[in-house]
């Protein structure tokens, strides 16, 4: 199964993430992220609850790209407006998203870069919804270029989601919600399991080392204890990806989407 791709890995890495999770709404953000959740859903991990985007829930993930607007099938009504309450603040979802920035205490940054506040050198989407995601639900990470302009030194230009720095918990608030799972790059996959939740490695991708993996990171990194090779999709998992991604958006995520074992390209 030489033809795999990184993308095709990173997915079924990321479907991980939902494993076990319960009866809980299972938010993908961007291709690959959208596409392990619904992998997750139709595998191992059945009982996740996923929507169409818009007001309604579904049994059946909706695939990427150009699609019949009657080709959702609705299992139940949920529109923006009863979200926040049934998912949001009562902690029933997992999300998995990629902001611009991450650092060691995984404080993330999708807001600006640069300069400051009022006068940023790079403006971007703004802090969203996250400040209330990551102190209400599950999250965890996807990263298609690892590197210390994402994994950076310090702390991130712009705090837009609560991680675990110390120096940022306000006396009487309640963090015992914050819940950050796990990520995912082109390199491997970390969670935060270190000492004092510190970013850990926990495998790795076909070729890489974990001295590539710390190089690409503006921080110390802690490492497991083993560190297993990150398992590629089957031929089940594979076919069920190209369902849900008919148009192949997926191979325009990872720069030149190589594939995800480079030794065992033939001549």
């Amino acid at each position: 199964m030489s033809d795999i791709t990184l993308a095709e890995l990173c997915i079924f890495a990321c479907s991980e993430a939902f494993r076990g999770n319960g009866e809980i709404v299972a938010t993908g953000v961007g291709p690959v992220p959208r596409l392990a959740a619904g992998l997750a859903k139709l595998t191992h991990s059945p009982e996740l609850m996923m929507t169409d985007g818009e007001c309604y829930l579904v049994e059946q993930p909706v695939p990427l790209g150009p699609r019949r607007y009657d080709d959702r099938k609705p299992a139940g009504y949920l529109p923006f407006s009863r979200f926040f309450d049934a998912a949001v603040w009562s902690g029933r979802r997992h999300a998995m998203v990629t902001p611009t920035q991450i650092d060691r205490f995984g404080q993330i940054n999708l807001s600006y870069m640069g300069g400051t506040y009022r006068q940023p050198k790079t403006q971007m989407l703004g802090v969203r919804g996250f400040p209330g995601n990551t102190i209400h639900h599950p999250n965890s990470f996807f990263f298609p270029a690892h590197g210390p302009r994402v994994f950076v030194p310090g702390e991130v230009d712009m705090i837009s989601g609560v991680g675990y720095n110390p120096a940022k918990r306000v006396a009487g608030g309640n963090y015992s919600a914050v819940n950050l799972r796990t990520i995912v790059t082109n390199l491997c996959v970390m969670d935060f399991q270190g000492p004092q939740n510190a970013i850990r490695v926990v495998s790795l991708h076909p070729g890489v080392t974990f001295e590539d993996v710390q190089a690409a990171t503006g921080f110390a990194l802690h490492r497991a204890d083993t560190l297993p090779e990150t398992p590629l999709p089957d031929a089940e998992a594979l076919a069920i990806i190209a369902s849900l991604d008919p148009h192949n958006i997926r191979s325009g995520v990872i720069k030149d989407n190589p594939v995800a074992r480079p030794s065992e390209v033939t001549s």
